[in-house]
């Protein structure tokens, strides 16, 4: 088994097609986990579950193309983004946060690439630290346009989604170990 990612352990990647099929299968699935929130008082979305999912399935390249196409969906005005959310999104307070996916899906699966996730435990350990990680553009952004002191980001756009954040993560790597242990028991 020399795939490195799931995806390719699954399908294949030898062509452009697949390629773009991926690509959009990993954008519809990050809009349609935007639009599932769970939690009070302060919900939370499953769109980074479904990042890292992306990231940790496809890889660093295709994951980052398909957070790519998820930006451009919104960007052309399809209801993608969290509580259907479009284009003005892109400039509101939570666009650091948008404009950071790229990132966490392409860390994600550079991650599997470079044999940093394999096992569920690494791969929940890495989804984490990514987590924590895209709160650097998350946060630079309301702090640079909106003025928000770090107190103020804090307790209202950090502390509330940590516990969250952390589950999503251990969420994502079962999804994808699950799917490495199905693969093996069907190749074995």
């Amino acid at each position: 088994m020399g795939e490195r990612v799931l995806s390719q352990a699954v399908l294949g990647t030898d062509s452009i097609l697949k390629k773009a099929a991926l690509v959009l299968g990993g954008s519809l699935f990050i809009a349609a986990a935007a639009q599932v929130s769970v939690g009070w008082p302060v919900p939370m979305s499953l769109q980074t579950f479904a990042i890292l999912t992306v990231g940790l399935t496809l890889g660093s390249r295709l994951g980052a193309a398909a957070l790519l196409a998820y930006l451009a969906e919104g960007a052309m005005g399809l209801p993608v983004f969290a509580n259907g959310a479009t284009g003005p999104a892109l400039f509101g307070p939570t666009a650091g946060f948008l404009y950071g996916f790229v990132g966490m899906a392409y860390l994600a699966g550079l991650a599997v690439e470079k044999g940093l996730a394999r096992g569920v435990v690494s791969t929940a350990v890495c989804g984490i630290v990514i987590s924590l990680l895209l709160y650097i553009p998350g946060l630079a952004w309301p702090a640079a346009v909106l003025g928000k002191s770090a107190a103020a980001l804090w307790s209202g756009w950090m502390a509330p989604f940590l516990l969250g954040d952390a589950i999503k993560a251990v969420m994502a790597a079962m999804v994808v170990w699950g799917g490495w242990q199905a693969i093996k028991s069907r190749r074995g």
